[in-house]
C-alpha cells in the first residue's frame, strides 16, 4: 500500500510571518535543514509527498492571487532543485469562519487518500500547528508537531496526545522520524504444549512484561529486556505439570521468529554484536544476524538447576531462538557461580543485540558484500 506525507506549508517548509501571509518575495524564507532532509527523504523513502495548506481568503482582495503564487513558485521551484517534486498539492481558500470541510482539519480536499490504497496509519501529517495533529486523528494517520514545547498542554488538553508521534523544531529529527518504521513484531505460537504471545519493539526503551511460569527464566528474559534496549512482553501457557522443557525451547523459538519479524529487511542495521564480566564470571556473546543459524556454545553448568530452570535447558534455549531468527551464536563462559554464568550469558547476549539491531537512517544499505540476507 502507498504511504503518503501530508506536509502543512507555512510554518512547516517556509517560515510563517507575523501577518500570516507570504505575499511577496521577501518574505519567503526557509526552515533550517528542511532542504537537506526533504531531499532525503524523496531520494530514500517511498512516501507521496503532499503539501495541505489553508490560506486564508486567498483570491480575495485581503489576498490576492497575484501576491500569493510568485512566492508560492519560486518555493516550489527551490524543492525542485533538490530533487523533492510534490506529488499533490492541496489548498484550502476559505477562512475559518466559513466552517467548511475542505479546510484543516477537515479532510474534504483528502477523499482519494481515503479510498483504501493508502496505508494511512503509517503516514504522517506534519505541520506546526494542532489542527495538523487533528488532520492526522481524522485521517488515521500520525502526526508530527513542528514546536518548541509550547504547545504541549495543549495538545494534551484537547486530547490529540495519542495522534502525535513527535515534536520537534529539528528537520533532522523529523527525517530521522519518518526513514525508520516501526520495527516491531507480534508472534503468536499455540501448540497443544504450550501458548505462547511474544511482542517486541526493537526502539524500546528496555521494558520488560515477561510470564512464562519459571521465575528463574522470567528474570534471565527480563536482562534481555532491560540490557538490549527493546520493549519486550511474553505471555507462556505451558505444560509445566510435565517438565520445563517444551515452555523454554517453544519460547526460544517464539522469541526468534519475532527477532526475525521486527528487523525485516535489515538495510542500515549493524548487524553484528559482542562481551561481558559479571564477578566472578566472564561470559562472551556474539551475534550475526546474517540470516544464517548457527550455534557453538562453550558453557559447563555443574548444577542441575539455577532457581527453577534445569540447566540442561540453556543451550536448547539458545539454539531454538538462534534457528528461527536465522542469527549465528557463538556463546563462551568461565567462573564458579552458576547463577552468575548464566545470568552474564543473558546479560551478554542483550548488550550484543543492542549493537547488531542498531540502525543508521541514513544508511539503506544492507551490511553484505553478498547484496542479500
Amino acid at each position: 500500500m502507498k504511504k503518503a506525507l501530508f506536509i502543512d506549508r507555512d510554518g512547516t517548509l517556509i517560515i510563517e510571518p507575523n501577518d500570516e501571509q507570504i505575499d511577496s518575495l521577501e518574505k519567503l524564507e526557509y526552515l533550517p535543514k528542511v532542504f537537506r532532509n526533504m531531499h532525503f527523504i524523496a531520494k530514500n523513502l517511498s512516501y507521496e509527498l503532499v503539501i495541505v495548506t489553508n490560506q486564508d481568503g486567498l483570491g480575495t482582495s485581503s489576498y490576492p492571487e497575484d501576491a500569493f503564487w510568485p512566492a508560492h513558485n519560486k518555493m516550489l521551484k527551490a524543492f525542485e532543485n533538490e530533487g523533492v517534486v510534490f506529488d499533490d498539492i492541496l489548498i484550502d481558500r476559505h477562512f475559518p469562519h466559513d466552517n467548511v470541510p475542505t479546510r484543516k482539519p477537515g479532510i474534504g480536499m483528502m477523499e482519494k487518500y481515503m479510498d483504501g490504497s493508502y496505508d494511512l496509519a503509517n503516514s504522517y501529517v506534519i505541520g506546526d500547528r494542532l489542527t495538523d495533529i487533528q488532520l492526522a486523528k481524522n485521517l488515521g494517520a500520525k502526526g508530527i508537531l513542528i514546536n518548541d514545547g509550547s504547545l504541549e498542554n495543549e495538545l494534551q488538553e484537547k486530547g490529540l496526545t495519542g495522534f502525535c508521534a513527535l515534536i520537534t523544531s529539528d528537520w533532522d529529527e523529523i527525517y530521522a522520524k519518518v526513514a525508520a518504521p516501526e520495527r516491531t513484531s507480534v508472534v503468536k505460537r499455540d501448540t497443544k504444549e504450550t501458548k505462547i504471545t511474544v511482542e517486541l519493539n526493537l526502539d524500546g526503551t528496555g521494558k520488560g512484561n515477561i510470564h512464562t511460569g519459571l521465575g528463574f527464566f522470567d528474570h534471565m528474559l527480563d536482562q534481555i529486556a532491560r540490557h538490549s534496549g527493546v520493549n519486550l512482553t511474553i505471555q507462556v501457557d505451558g505444560d509445566l505439570n510435565v517438565d520445563e522443557h517444551h515452555t523454554i525451547e517453544d519460547t526460544g523459538l517464539a522469541l526468534g521468529e519475532a527477532f526475525k519479524l521486527a528487523l525485516g529487511d535489515k538495510r542500515g542495521v549493524e548487524r553484528y554484536g559482542y562481551c561481558l564480566p559479571m564477578d566472578d564470571c566472564l561470559a562472551q556473546v556474539a551475534i550475526d544476524f546474517g540470516g544464517r543459524p548457527w550455534i557453538v556454545w562453550k558453557a559447563d553448568f555443574q548444577r542441575e538447576k539455577v532457581g527453577d530452570m534445569p540447566s540442561e535447558m540453556f543451550f536448547h534455549f539458545f539454539k531454538s531462538f538462534s534457528d528461527t531468527s536465522l542469527s549465528n551464536l557463538n556463546i563462551q563462559a568461565e567462573g564458579t557461580n552458576e547463577h552468575h554464568k548464566i545470568e552474564g550469558i543473558f546479560k551478554a547476549l542483550a548488550r550484543a543485540i543492542k549493537m547488531a539491531i542498531r540502525k543508521d537512517v541514513f544508511n539503506f544499505e544492507l551490511p553484505s558484500t553478498k547484496g542479500t540476507l
